[in-house]
């Protein structure tokens, strides 16, 4: 695994007409953080590089063409950019963009005191949102807006069901469905995460350790499953996210934590009706339409815990354990 060194490193500065230079105050973690260190996707990636996606912080300096950004504006970061030739960019799909460049993979990140990207990828902080919360917000809150919303269209009183709740895109859905009137069930690798789950609203809860999340799903629902399956783990318990779900339910998927090569049953989804929904960011359009949503419920990230920018080293050892709650954010000293 390659090491994480903190250490001094120079300034970035405007390099096009349309950049900004970001002085960050707060850096979230996220899983591809820890991807990078293990040479996972090394044919886009090129070490060294500063690590990290999601960030927010105040504008230090605009390029001469940036009209609606200026010095002092607080702002959370979009963290991805397309390469401007593929189909999807040319069509203006730039979230489907088939060689994307994401911060702290392929340009460097927001482990640091500043970064330069794009205007375009600047985004006002909601009013009332710390630094640390605005910097929880893209990553997570994208992908479980994509799946839930954009594809899956989850409607007020329909039956979700969240796998592995505890983690930021697991949390964030939950939030979202909530915040829509939908009924939630979530699974977990412990009672505290269930306990905590509850407390957020979530209507019952499943220690994966202890008992079979697919019948408990279908006993919890007088046999009708859910409308709505998030599973990010993928794995060997793959199949059952598919039993769990009702005829004509939605499985929705960002990730794969456990596996990414599990058994699937082809005739359950075609017998029963089943959509299955692969995602990952959403688009820059989605970004608005998150913030707009967080702001106008109120609706904030549950932050795990905050270090300081020189112990990511710890901050990411806490992540690897996998036993938080919510985002680990590093916090940025002026």
């Amino acid at each position: 695994m390659a090491q994480l060194r903190f250490e001094e490193a120079a300034d970035p500065q405007l390099q096009a007409p349309d950049d900004v230079i970001v002085r960050l105050k707060a850096a979230a973690l996220n899983g591809s953080d820890m991807g990078m260190r293990q040479s996972r996707g090394a044919g886009r990636s090129c070490l060294p590089r500063v690590p990290g996606s999601d960030g927010a912080g105040v504008v230090a300096a605009v390029g001469s063409a940036v009209a609606d950004l200026k010095a002092g504006d607080a702002v959370c970061l979009y963290p991805q950019s397309g390469c401007g030739a593929c189909r999807a960019c040319r069509s203006g799909r730039q979230s489907l963009c088939e060689q994307p460049h994401l911060l702290g993979e392929t340009v460097h990140g927001t482990f640091a005191e500043y970064i330069r990207l794009g205007a375009h990828d600047c985004f006002p902080l909601p009013e009332g949102f710390s630094y640390e919360q605005g910097a929880a917000i893209a990553v997570d809150f994208l992908c479980a807006w994509r799946m839930l919303i954009t594809n899956a269209a989850l409607k007020p009183g329909e039956l979700i069901l969240i796998r592995g709740i505890g983690g930021g895109v697991a949390i964030a859905a939950l939030q979202l469905a909530l915040r829509l009137g939908a009924h939630a069930i979530v699974t977990a690798d412990s009672p505290a995460k269930i306990a905590q789950a509850k407390a957020l609203g979530a209507a019952h809860g499943i220690d994966e350790q202890r008992e079979d999340f697919s019948p408990a799903v279908r006993r919890l629902t007088a046999k009708h499953g859910a409308d709505v399956v998030v599973d990010c783990i993928g794995g060997e318990n793959w199949p059952k996210s598919f039993a769990a779900l009702a005829r004509d339910g939605r499985l929705v998927t960002c990730g794969a934590s456990a596996g990414a090569q599990p058994v699937t049953d082809l005739r359950r989804i075609f017998w029963h009706h089943l959509k299955v929904f692969g995602s990952s960011l959403g688009s820059r359009d989605e970004m608005r339409q998150v913030l707009n949503f967080l702001a106008s419920t109120g609706t904030k990230p549950v932050i795990d815990k905050v270090f300081p920018l020189a112990q990511a080293a710890l901050a990411q050892q806490r992540l690897a354990e996998g036993q938080h709650f919510g985002k680990i954010v590093l916090h940025i000293d002026d």
